[in-house]
């Protein structure tokens, strides 16, 4: 076998080893070691011929695999209840550990990469989605909307049920003013906060943007009559 590899393309002796032994498909749990000991060892000669520098690790690899082969040579001991030893056991247990470590790496590689090619979007400012002449009625600014909606989510968070219904239904601005629109064709009229029916990150986002995106395009009216009244949403006559 050809050995045109080099000492940078392995992250260990261990990694060489499961290398040839794949190369050379054998069982990894029938290693022949007098074949893959010679094949070990010249590849140590030929990175010496090279003036590579040789890690002390692979050189006590390579004294294991010599050792172990000579045990191999000599005749079989026997230990107690007339049980053989392998001497290759140690050193096959120790090749699945590190095939099952080199599997784990490249599975947390692909999902670390596969990470990398999701993009997230930065915050958007809340003012981009109302203007100066939004039809938001009295004297209630849209931080006035902001800080009443922040409490009423504190008032969600301590009132929330410990199970929720999971949907996968994907819940996106568009929709939920679709939604909006649908329910003031009804009522013509409803409380800002009874628009938030479902109480996840998903909804409560698109529907309070929706509410501000329909103010904004002159498709609700958002109202309080005095300070600390309910607030509402109605159609815009």
């Amino acid at each position: 076998m050809e050995l045109d590899l080099k000492i940078n393309e392995f992250e260990g002796p261990l990694d060489l080893l499961l290398h040839l032994i794949k190369e050379s498909k054998m069982d990894i749990f029938d290693i022949r070691i007098e074949e893959i000991t010679e094949q070990y060892l010249k590849y140590i000669e030929k990175q010496e011929k090279m003036n590579l520098e040789i890690d002390s690790e692979y050189l006590v690899l390579a004294s294991e695999l010599i050792e172990i082969k000579s045990k191999l040579l000599l005749p079989n001991e026997k230990v107690e209840e007339d049980i053989e030893e392998d001497p290759r056991e140690e050193l096959i247990n120790r090749l699945l550990e590190y095939e099952a470590y080199k599997e784990i790496t490249k599975t947390l590689k692909e999902k670390e990469e596969l990470r990398h090619e999701i993009y997230t979007k930065a915050p958007s400012n809340i003012k981009d989605y109302i203007e100066e002449n939004t039809e938001i009625k009295s004297d209630i600014t849209l931080d006035d909307l902001v800080d009443a909606f922040q409490k009423f989510l504190e008032r969600k968070k301590e009132n929330r049920p410990l199970s929720t219904k999971v949907t996968e239904k994907e819940i996106t601005v568009s929709s939920r003013r679709h939604d909006i629109s649908l329910i003031l064709k009804r009522k013509k009229k409803i409380s800002f906060f009874d628009l938030f029916t479902v109480f996840t990150k998903e909804y409560i986002v698109a529907t309070f943007l929706a509410v501000l995106e329909m103010a904004k395009n002159k498709e609700l009216v958002i109202t309080q009559n005095e300070a600390f009244d309910d607030i509402t949403c109605e159609v815009r006559e």
